[in-house]
């Protein structure tokens, strides 16, 4: 299992796109994986045969476990039940015969067995998870929450506990017979499919008002934990400014004028405001900073994260070095990572770091919004889109204007209101002089 993302520390099997058997070359899509910030294709690190394949669809590892073999010609895949070398240690003691009292008593000996160890071999099959032969009565809790007559892995308990699998029912594939997390995932998918009838298969209890339970994906769960980590630990406070969009949106039409195939045309409102967020950190360098315990960390460059609503979350990939780049530069980098990142075609390295970050609901009808800061980052700000109000003009006349509230959430450690002011007035004066912009 590939590290993915600097945070990934497991991941999911979603979907092979090759099958056993199948030749592939280095660069080929060979999976789709869903790390703990997106579900991503990744490509085969080289180029061979596609000899075996540990981990089925579905399935969670840890990262560097095995989860498929790719050999040159003629060469064999190694067998199945060889652990992971950095697991040997362990699977090297759950392989030791137990002593004969075992044999002489092999219900008592379960019953001392110690926990097991906190990481799973690969399995040596997906199938064969039900044990139909040995199907029995589910066990006390007190009896499996002991270990003692169940041998299952901890990741495999609170697999089995979240999808609602009985593991006193199934036969394990692991060492010794031991219960795995693929196992346990191969048991929920044959409940579905429903050939079997037990209290494995019942869903989670739906409260009284609810219609359904959905279970959260893995980028979903990462995404509450970081929202818990920056609105606890991180102090935010909130600055808004409304902008003159009249001049911007002047521009964007003289820049439409050009005609449809010219790549000016393509610049959006969003484009001027990404070129603008990067020019006022470059004016005002002490925003473009993080907070490291003791100091504070202001950056050299402004890598420049964009939000990017996916179908199971938020992804932020980011625009490295942007003060170097110019708006069409902007513009066509920021439209290539939104699409890639809609089609999980991003590279690790792509989404990872950033120095601030613009979330632009104003495509979507918000009028304003607060964003929540993605720690490290010392600000992000939240744009809402252009509306149209009465407001008063130079001669105090009532006339038609565009308005564009930008909301800019601040970590009060890195940056005071005195500062995020400062830079908020000099995002102003470069939207309502879009001119400024383009040079």
């Amino acid at each position: 299992m590939p590290k993915l993302s600097d945070t990934m520390t497991e991941g999911t099997l979603v979907a092979w796109k090759k099958k056993k058997g199948d030749q592939v070359s280095a660069g080929e899509v060979l999976a789709e994986i869903e790390t703990d910030k997106a579900t991503m294709e990744w490509e085969s690190p080289e180029d061979g045969t596609l000899t075996e394949i540990y981990v089925q669809e579905g399935g969670k590892v840890n990262v560097g476990d095995k989860i498929a073999f790719i050999g040159g010609e003629g060469e064999e895949a190694p067998k199945q039940e060889a652990p992971a070398q950095k697991k040997e240690p362990e699977a090297a003691k759950e392989k030791k015969p137990q002593p004969e009292a075992e044999k002489a008593a092999p219900a008592e000996a379960q019953l001392k067995e110690t926990a097991p160890p906190q990481q799973e071999p690969v399995p040596t099959a997906v199938s064969g998870a039900w044990d139909k032969a040995t199907e029995e009565k589910p066990q006390p809790r007190g009896e499996q929450r002991e270990g003692a007559r169940v041998k299952a892995s901890p990741v495999a308990r609170r697999i089995a506990a979240e999808l609602g699998v009985d593991l006193s029912i199934l036969k394990g594939t692991g060492p010794d017979g031991r219960i795995t997390e693929t196992d346990v995932r191969a048991a929920a998918k044959t409940v579905a499919a429903g050939p079997m009838k037990s209290q494995a298969e019942a869903p989670a209890p739906v409260k009284p008002g609810e219609s359904a339970r959905i279970q959260l994906s893995g980028m979903r769960k990462i995404i509450a934990q970081r929202l818990v980590e920056s609105l606890g630990p991180v102090p935010h406070f909130y600055l808004t400014i409304d902008i003159n969009a009249g001049p911007l949106m002047e521009a964007r039409e003289e820049l439409k004028s050009a005609g449809e195939g010219a790549d000016a045309a393509k610049i959006t409102v969003n484009d001027f405001v990404l070129k603008a967020a990067v020019m006022a950190a470059v004016k005002v360098p002490r925003v473009n900073a993080t907070f490291d315990n003791d100091a504070i960390v202001q950056y050299a460059d402004v890598d420049l994260g964009v939000a990017v609503a996916i179908e199971d979350g938020l992804l932020t990939p980011v625009v490295r070095a942007a003060q170097d780049k110019t708006l069409r530069e902007i513009s066509a980098l920021a439209k290539d990572l939104a699409h890639r990142a809609r089609n999980k075609r991003m590279k690790p390295e792509e989404f990872q770091g950033g120095t601030f970050t613009v979330s632009n609901l104003g495509g979507m009808g918000i009028d304003s919004f607060s964003a929540v800061i993605n720690p490290p980052q010392g600000f992000i700000l939240a744009v809402g889109k252009i509306t149209k109000i009465p407001v008063i003009d130079d001669c105090d006349q009532i006339v038609v204007g565009h308005r564009m509230s930008i909301t800019m959430s601040c970590d009060h450690r890195v940056i005071d209101g005195a500062l995020g002011a400062e830079y908020l007035k000099e995002l102003r004066h470069l939207l309502e002089n879009p001119a400024l912009l383009l040079v």
